[in-house]
């Protein structure tokens, strides 16, 4: 029997106490897919392959089902998500829960009374309305309610300093061992094979992309492999040499005895989120169940798992409570919900569970190690458990990703991410769990890394610095005068004034911007141009140019964009952003591997800093500093070179993601500060100066250039983007999803990216901020910023195709309102080399 730390009772009757005697004596010498470890994770995925139809599924577990951390789980389920397409994981879990006691004959004990997040504050009510921006184009029901309706559905509430409320309906709690034992027995039902006690004890990589994989009850030969260890995770990764960023920390719950007001209720409480006290509160059985999350000063990281491993008998045991760390939730439960403060408790648990630094699991295949794959680090497994299993299986069966979720990226962590790292943004993040969601998040715990800028000690002190894989890059630069405190609004802000002062600067006279953050690669070899040839859609460029290209998935979506710069025949740059730079890598190593072609792809992000000068008297000041010919005739746009700057050897680019005339100058790392002073140097007289990424941004804007990650996804295809002139159809390479999107292009399109104008008061669009035609929502933004050159807000958004010609309204909603939008001809303002053809064309500047 297994003890439940909520009720206290047995889960022998909900749960499957013994399994088949076959799961346990069956031996498979080869498999498919091995999941490593038997958790709600685990078990999902191993249920989700096999339904779908793989044969060859084994699942190994160290000791026995939900051991770990999902059986001691308070169980809670809800649509809500800050998050885009993580929405998309609640709402499949949802989905799944509601019908898996009927397909696997297991009880799972899933209540669906609604949850309600409560504001306390103004600003929090700004929040709800900036997350019912983007609930309107989603499948998920959201609704923002009143104190009377509040009080209607938990009428045991204080509702002295009650605002609003935030109400998902369908939301609740599950019954976490009987969820695993019912998705376990769905497993089996469909072919997997579920094996336990059955730890790994070795894990070694063959040539060919498969894996041996060791237990004490013998060997097995796996396609690939899945570590869904938990908060083992970290000790499976060692085996293959790497060092996942993970950290278990205490969370504590408490359950109470009855008490008479809920036994006299007619029915079950939805589950309270009180954010502002930072706890979440739900009815179990007669009683109360509170779990609180405590600042990051006074919750618990356990350390030493950390430096000395996980306890190998560790498994389904806890930790010793501590009330006293959580007094000050507690007393503010008893405030909100006085019936508490008469209310005996009968157990608290304290368990552990794994965070990544940012609070995110790290779920796909890990960048560098061929078939290896990831589902760890969910601080919230059991209702990420369904869809996270769907959509892996989805993954593994069809080759990509079935939507965007590139912040679940393992990827997204490099070596950068240490031990020390991870601790410190644990912390912050459990502690920062219900603190009011802005956009343009800033958290400054553990930073900076090492990973810093030959500029970051002299830029720091002037400026606001954003955080991107790693890198501190600056965001916005202080005026004399200004505010310099970093003050996060759902309004414009202190940053809205010194940005515009940035954009003029580049629009009117020059500026640099510190792009190192960029992800770098340098590929090279024999098959480089056939390499590349396949993965780009778009043409290869001459040597000694650059071009913008793409790559796509199978299915025509974008995987990612990239600047190629041909340097010499067959040795390539190709550049991205800061934040795809191994999700990026990671594809194309995989599709080189695939195709065995001879080429050398090394990663160089770090070796080498990136400068940007743009603006119109960018030729100006660089002409001081080389006797390279700068001219329009001598370096065209699109060309690269390598020459020296003030005698530093740079690889310059003449392309400037302003829009405006520009170079990117790539160099050693360490030059940096000396490159950056001379030009500096050089500009006195130009007025030269500092801008940062938030008037970089606006800049793009204004130009229609697409970003990925905001107009451009694994959501997206590149016709509906916009980047029919990057896609070259007809060229004779069989690129990587070019059958896909020629039959999306024969079939035609259902929504256009579009470029909107729209007059607000104070607020700007973000992205994701859903459009309004005829009562109706029709679709969504992408991103957003103010237009300093027509003073009006400026996003791009995709709506139908009946609704994307220029002069076409619709509104926009954003903090609750709808604002008139119109679409306007793209983009607002054009490039610099566009103006220069229409010079000498005669034709006339154009914004």
């Amino acid at each position: 029997m297994v003890w439940c730390p909520v009720c206290g009772g047995s889960l022998g009757s909900t749960g499957e106490e013994n399994p088949p005697l076959s799961s346990e004596t069956k031996w498979n010498d080869r498999a498919e897919t091995v999941i490593i470890g038997g958790g709600c994770i685990g078990v999902s995925l191993a249920y989700h392959l096999a339904k779908a139809g793989m044969r060859d599924v084994v699942l190994l577990e160290k000791s026995e089902l939900t051991a770990g951390s999902t059986w001691h789980a308070a169980g809670l389920t809800t649509y809500f998500h800050p998050g885009i397409n993580l929405k998309k994981i609640h709402y499949d879990s949802i989905k799944l829960y509601e019908k898996l006691e009927e397909e696997t004959g297991q009880v799972v004990g899933f209540h669906q009374p609604g949850s309600i997040r409560i504001a306390t504050t103004p600003i929090r009510v700004d929040e709800f309305k900036y997350q019912m921006t983007r609930t309107g184009w989603h499948a998920t029901e959201q609704y923002i309610i009143g104190p009377e309706k509040i009080q209607e559905m938990f009428p045991l509430l204080n509702m002295d300093k009650i605002l609003a409320g935030l109400y998902n309906p369908g939301d609740g709690h599950i019954d976490p061992y009987s969820l695993t034992m019912a998705l376990a027995a769905g497993a089996r039902k469909y072919g997997a094979l579920l094996k336990y006690p059955a730890p790994v004890t070795s894990l070694k990589p063959r040539s060919d992309g498969t894996w041996d994989v060791e237990t004490p009850q013998g060997s097995m030969q796996a396609n690939r492999i899945v570590n869904a260890a938990g908060f083992w995770a970290r000790e499976v990764g060692k085996m293959i040499g790497l060092e996942h960023p993970l950290i278990p920390v205490q969370h504590q719950y408490v359950v109470t005895s009855t008490i008479p007001e809920v036994q006299a209720l007619k029915r079950e409480l939805p589950v309270l989120r009180d954010l502002e006290g930072s706890y979440y509160l739900r009815q179990e059985r007669d009683g109360l169940l509170f779990g609180p999350y405590e600042s990051q000063e006074k919750m618990k990281v356990q350390d030493s798992w950390v430096t000395g491993g996980v306890p190998p008998g560790f498994g389904k045991e806890l930790f010793e409570s501590d009330l006293d760390r959580i007094m000050k939730h507690v007393e503010a439960a008893m405030e909100m919900v006085p019936v508490l403060k008469t209310a005996d408790i009968i157990n608290v648990v304290n368990g552990p569970i794994t965070y990544s630094p940012d609070i995110l699991p790290m779920v796909g295949p890990h960048q560098g190690i061929r078939n290896y794959w990831v589902a760890v680090g969910f601080g919230y497994g059991i209702i990420h458990a369904g869809g996270a299993g769907k959509y892996l299986s989805d993954w593994i069966l069809q080759g990509e990703p079935p939507f965007d979720l590139i912040e679940l990226d393992p990827n997204r962590y490099g070596k950068w991410a240490t031990a020390q790292y991870t601790e410190a943004k644990a912390r912050e993040s459990y502690g920062f769990n219900n603190i009011v969601g802005f956009p343009k998040e800033e958290r400054a715990a553990g930073r900076p890394t090492q990973r810093v800028s030959g500029l970051y000690r002299t830029l720091a002190p002037k400026c606001s610095m954003g955080f991107h894989a790693g890198w501190e890059q600056p965001n916005w630069f202080y005026r004399p005068g200004q505010d310099t405190q970093y003050r996060p609004s759902f309004h414009r802000t202190n940053w809205f004034e010194p940005v515009g002062c940035e954009y003029k600067q580049v629009m009117q006279s020059v500026g640099v911007i510190d792009l190192t953050p960029f992800g770098k690669f340098h590929i090279k070899g024999q098959d480089s141009v056939r390499l590349l040839d396949h993965l780009l859609a778009n043409v290869i460029p001459k040597v000694g140019f650059t071009n913008i290209s793409h790559m796509l998935t199978p299915k025509g979506r974008v995987y990612a964009e990239l600047t190629v710069s041909h340097q010499s025949p067959g040795e390539f740059l190709l550049i991205t952003g800061s934040g795809s730079e191994l999700h990026d890598l990671r594809w194309i190593e995989e599709v080189a591997g695939k195709g065995d072609y001879n080429v050398e792809i090394r990663n160089i992000t770090d070796e080498l800093g990136v400068l940007g000068i743009a603006g119109p008297h960018a030729r100006r000041v660089l002409q001081k500093l080389t006797s390279e010919d700068l001219s329009e005739s001598a370096f065209k746009f699109l060309q690269t070179k390598s020459f020296k700057v003030s005698g530093i050897p740079v690889t310059a680019i003449r392309i400037s993601y302003t829009g405006e005339l520009g170079w990117e100058l790539y160099h050693r790392l360490e030059d940096t500060a000396a490159l950056y002073e001379a030009i500096m140097n050089a500009g006195q007289q130009e007025g030269i100066d500092n801008f940062g990424t938030y008037a970089l941004n606006a800049l793009r804007l204004e130009k229609a250039f697409r970003a990925w990650g905001a107009e451009m996804n694994c959501d997206t295809n590149p016709l509906e983007a916009g980047l029919e002139y990057f896609v070259k159809l007809n060229k004779p390479a069989d690129f990587v999803g070019k059958q896909a999107l020629k039959q999306i292009k024969a079939e035609g399109l259902t929504r256009r990216l579009v470029c909107l104008t729209l007059a607000t008061d104070n607020v700007d669009p973000e992205g994701n901020e859903s459009i309004w035609y005829g009562g109706k929502v029709v679709g969504n933004t992408t991103s957003g910023s103010y237009s300093y050159s027509i003073q009006k807000s400026l996003a791009f958004a995709y709506v139908p195709v009946e609704l994307s010609g220029v002069g076409q309204q619709v509104e926009v909603e954003l903090l609750g309102k709808t604002y008139p939008a119109t679409i306007i001809q793209e983009p607002l303002v054009v490039t610099e080399p566009t103006r220069n053809r229409l010079e000498k064309k005669g034709g006339k500047d154009r914004t």
